[in-house]
């Protein structure tokens, strides 16, 4: 029996920490530097300490991009904005197990909504919530920093998490894609690659640093591949 080899591992440059001034040209330039996904950072000022941006900003970004929108909803009573999102052109649309008393039925009304379901958990949020929502699910989100702000420091407890989720994901869900998000750069994502994750958020480590976008992802991909 034949060993497929593992697939590549996926980028999703995360538009928090790019230039809003110039929001398409970032996201072209995410593009045309192999971006897999454009990770798109929703915050409300009160599920976490910061406000972003809106659906109306999600369906400008789209207009200007191929690449899948991975739309991270950082916020308090995300049931009253999934249509509205998915409306906007979103691919995946991630919600917080810790945003809701009912996540089944966000779960449901995500998938309802006709874009693909993720679910992210905080650093210290029992990952038996995540285990018993994998069935559902197309992406789970491990973060890897507290939410909220770009350029933190990765956890180090969190490789011993995205372990755990990966051992979960192939044993109940393996078409599950494992995202991890906080604190990702050169140094860090072949750990993460390494425990299990297929997909890596990363923001200043793409959009910063004083180089083009290009040579950014080509040095994560190079630090994963090493």
């Amino acid at each position: 029996m034949t060993t497929q080899p593992p697939a590549p591992i996926r980028i999703a440059p995360s538009i928090l920490s790019a230039d809003f001034a110039d929001l398409g040209g970032a996201v072209r330039a995410a593009e045309a530097a192999g971006a897999d996904l454009i990770h798109v950072d929703v915050m409300d000022g009160h599920f976490v300490p910061n406000i972003s941006i809106g659906p109306a900003v999600v369906a400008a970004v789209k207009r200007h991009t191929e690449v899948p929108l991975d739309v991270h909803l950082m916020i308090q009573e995300p049931g009253r904005y999934v249509e509205r999102f998915a409306a906007a052109g979103a691919d995946y649309l991630t919600v917080h197990a810790e945003s809701t008393h009912h996540l089944h039925r966000l779960l449901q009304q995500v998938r309802e909504s006709g874009v693909k379901v993720g679910l992210a958990v905080n650093p210290l949020t029992p990952l038996v919530v995540l285990e018993g929502a994998l069935p559902l699910l197309d992406l789970a989100l491990v973060m890897t920093v507290d939410p909220g702000f770009g350029g933190q420091e990765f956890i180090a407890g969190s490789v011993a998490r995205i372990e755990a989720v990966r051992r979960m994901r192939d044993r109940m869900n393996p078409n599950c894609l494992i995202e991890v998000d906080g604190g990702i750069n050169a140094r860090t994502a072949p750990l993460a690659a390494g425990a299990g994750a297929d997909v890596l958020v990363a923001g200043s480590a793409v959009f910063g640093g004083g180089v083009s976008v290009q040579e950014n992802v080509a040095t994560l991909r190079a630090a994963v591949a090493g």
